[in-house]
């Protein structure tokens, strides 16, 4: 099975070609297809893109930090929060009132926020 790569789905041309065609041609499959994939010898070698596409792919690279970051932001919002209750005065009594209380094995299995 092949493994599908970035540029399978792009219109190719070699760059032969594109000396041949002219920039006028070259233009024409830009903006029919957005981007344009130039080869030497059958192997990728650039990638033309409008002045759009390229402009919406640096708009996406930007913004592509800021979900990870805010997640991020997120989470260490909750540790922080946890980390807080631990420092408490009564968190010692509280920890070792829950381990002296008796474990039962059940069905159900404790987890998530309430454990």
């Amino acid at each position: 099975m092949a493994t599908q790569t970035a540029f399978d789905d792009l219109d190719r041309r070699p760059a032969s070609d594109l000396k041949r065609a002219g920039w006028r041609d070259v233009m024409r499959s830009v903006r029919e297809q957005g981007r344009l994939l130039v080869t030497n010898h059958n192997r990728p070698e650039a990638v033309i893109l409008s002045a759009e596409a390229y402009s919406e792919l640096m708009h996406q690279l930007a913004h592509a930090g800021n979900d990870e970051a805010s997640a991020l932001a997120q989470l260490r919002t909750r540790f922080d929060g946890h980390l807080a209750s631990l420092r408490q005065a009564e968190a010692g009594d509280r920890l070792r009132a829950l381990m002296d209380e008796p474990t039962s094995l059940t069905d159900e299995v404790k987890a998530g926020e309430s454990h």
